[in-house]
């Protein structure tokens, strides 16, 4: 059996690991841990994540 875990939707609940505002992002690390990021912390933080290899996703995967 191949299960697929997927992760949920952002909501207006989720708030950014940075500054507390609505997270727009989930950075998924190569580890499987997640950060959550606001628009502006995903751009400013976006170089590095790819460094990583993370997968971004929400609002911001659109605009890369």
């Amino acid at each position: 059996m191949n299960t697929t875990l997927t992760r949920p939707e952002l909501t207006a609940a989720d708030r950014c690991d940075r500054c507390g505002a609505a997270a727009q992002v989930r950075a998924i690390l190569p580890s499987g841990g997640e950060l959550l990021f606001c628009g502006h912390h995903a751009r400013k933080h976006q170089e590095r994540l790819r460094e990583l290899e993370a997968n971004l996703q929400g609002q911001q995967q659109a605009q890369s």
